[in-house]
Protein backbone atom coordinates (compact mmCIF):
# COMPACT_ATOMS: atom_id res chain seq x y z
CA UNK A 1 0.00 0.00 0.00
CA UNK A 2 1.05 3.86 -0.88
CA UNK A 3 1.40 6.27 1.53
CA UNK A 4 -1.67 8.29 -0.57
CA UNK A 5 -3.87 5.17 -0.05
CA UNK A 6 -3.60 4.82 3.19
CA UNK A 7 -4.15 8.53 3.88
CA UNK A 8 -7.73 8.17 1.57
CA UNK A 9 -8.67 4.98 3.96
CA UNK A 10 -7.77 6.95 7.12
CA UNK A 11 -9.63 10.25 5.51
CA UNK A 12 -12.13 8.39 5.22
CA UNK A 13 -12.47 6.84 8.44
CA UNK A 14 -12.34 10.13 10.47
CA UNK A 15 -15.87 11.48 10.16
CA UNK A 16 -18.31 9.45 12.59
CA UNK A 17 -21.14 8.44 10.51
CA UNK A 18 -18.64 6.50 8.23
CA UNK A 19 -16.80 4.83 10.86
CA UNK A 20 -20.14 3.61 12.30
CA UNK A 21 -21.17 2.42 8.90
CA UNK A 22 -17.63 0.78 8.23
CA UNK A 23 -17.74 -1.15 11.32
CA UNK A 24 -21.59 -2.03 10.91
CA UNK A 25 -20.46 -3.60 7.40
CA UNK A 26 -17.47 -5.52 9.27
CA UNK A 27 -19.74 -6.96 11.65
CA UNK A 28 -21.97 -8.03 9.29
CA UNK A 29 -19.16 -9.79 6.86
CA UNK A 30 -19.78 -12.08 4.69
CA UNK A 31 -23.25 -11.37 3.47
CA UNK A 32 -23.05 -7.52 4.00
CA UNK A 33 -25.84 -5.04 4.25
CA UNK A 34 -28.42 -3.68 1.99
CA UNK A 35 -27.70 0.68 1.85
CA UNK A 36 -31.11 1.18 3.37
CA UNK A 37 -30.55 -1.61 6.51
CA UNK A 38 -27.14 0.30 7.12
CA UNK A 39 -29.37 4.12 6.89
CA UNK A 40 -31.62 2.69 9.31
CA UNK A 41 -29.14 0.71 11.85
CA UNK A 42 -27.59 4.67 12.22
CA UNK A 43 -30.17 6.45 11.05
CA UNK A 44 -29.25 8.47 8.96
CA UNK A 45 -31.17 9.43 5.76
CA UNK A 46 -30.61 7.04 2.99
CA UNK A 47 -29.26 9.81 0.77
CA UNK A 48 -26.83 11.15 3.50
CA UNK A 49 -25.56 7.53 3.58
CA UNK A 50 -25.02 7.13 0.02
CA UNK A 51 -22.35 10.18 -0.08
CA UNK A 52 -20.70 8.64 2.64
CA UNK A 53 -21.01 5.01 1.50
CA UNK A 54 -19.12 6.45 -1.52
CA UNK A 55 -16.70 7.83 0.01
CA UNK A 56 -15.80 4.63 1.63
CA UNK A 57 -15.93 3.16 -1.36
CA UNK A 58 -13.29 5.54 -3.43
CA UNK A 59 -11.12 4.57 -0.59
CA UNK A 60 -11.55 1.16 -1.70
CA UNK A 61 -13.19 -0.14 2.09
CA UNK A 62 -15.97 -1.38 1.13
CA UNK A 63 -17.67 -2.67 -2.23
CA UNK A 64 -21.31 -3.08 -3.67
CA UNK A 65 -23.15 -5.08 -5.77
CA UNK A 66 -26.57 -4.82 -6.89
CA UNK A 67 -28.81 -7.43 -6.68
CA UNK A 68 -32.02 -6.48 -8.68
CA UNK A 69 -33.16 -2.91 -6.91
CA UNK A 70 -30.96 -3.65 -3.92
CA UNK A 71 -26.95 -2.62 -3.98
CA UNK A 72 -25.62 -4.67 -0.81
CA UNK A 73 -23.03 -2.94 0.75
CA UNK A 74 -19.79 -5.15 2.26
CA UNK A 75 -16.61 -4.55 3.85
CA UNK A 76 -13.23 -5.04 1.90
CA UNK A 77 -11.39 -6.90 4.50
CA UNK A 78 -8.49 -6.88 2.20
CA UNK A 79 -7.79 -3.54 1.64
CA UNK A 80 -8.74 -3.42 5.76
CA UNK A 81 -5.71 -6.19 5.79
CA UNK A 82 -3.21 -4.14 3.80
CA UNK A 83 -4.07 -0.80 5.67
CA UNK A 84 -3.40 -2.48 9.16
CA UNK A 85 -0.10 -3.85 7.54
CA UNK A 86 0.79 -0.76 6.07
CA UNK A 87 0.39 0.70 9.88
CA UNK A 88 2.44 -1.45 11.55
CA UNK A 89 4.89 -3.06 8.68
CA UNK A 90 8.27 -1.30 10.67
CA UNK A 91 6.64 -2.12 14.18
CA UNK A 92 9.53 -2.54 17.11
CA UNK A 93 12.46 -2.28 14.60
CA UNK A 94 11.27 -6.13 13.78
CA UNK A 95 11.24 -7.38 17.60
CA UNK A 96 8.93 -10.15 17.36
CA UNK A 97 8.62 -10.20 21.24
CA UNK A 98 7.63 -6.58 21.05
CA UNK A 99 5.19 -7.29 18.05
CA UNK A 100 3.29 -10.25 20.15
CA UNK A 101 0.86 -8.63 22.36
CA UNK A 102 -0.23 -6.27 19.40
CA UNK A 103 -0.61 -10.05 17.35
CA UNK A 104 -2.25 -11.61 20.10
CA UNK A 105 -5.09 -8.88 20.58
CA UNK A 106 -5.70 -9.41 16.61
CA UNK A 107 -5.54 -13.04 16.31
CA UNK A 108 -8.97 -13.46 17.85
CA UNK A 109 -11.00 -11.51 16.00
CA UNK A 110 -10.12 -13.30 12.81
Amino acid sequence: MENDSAIAALAALAQSTRLDAFRLLVRHEPAGLPAGEVARALGVPQNTLSVHLATLARAGLVRSERRSRVINYRADLDQVKELALFLVKDCCGGDAALCAPLIAELTPCC
